[in-house]
């Protein structure tokens, strides 16, 4: 995957950070900057993996 791909994902999962910290704050988890690298490596793999789905779903369905 290339780096600018990396960076949208990396920017979309910012986006949602605040949501994702406020639910796991009610639910008693503390979410620490050391915590929080591991989480946002697989949801830029997770992004990534969909990504590339989706650009050969595009490709098979054209």
């Amino acid at each position: 995957m290339n780096h600018d791909k990396s960076m949208e994902f990396m920017q979309i999962a910012m986006k949602y950070l605040p949501q994702a910290k406020q639910t796991l704050d009610e639910a008693g988890i503390e979410l620490s900057p050391e915590m929080l690298q591991p989480f946002m490596t697989l949801f830029t793999q997770v992004m990534g993996e969909a990504y590339e789905l989706g650009k050969k779903d595009a490709v098979h369905n054209d």
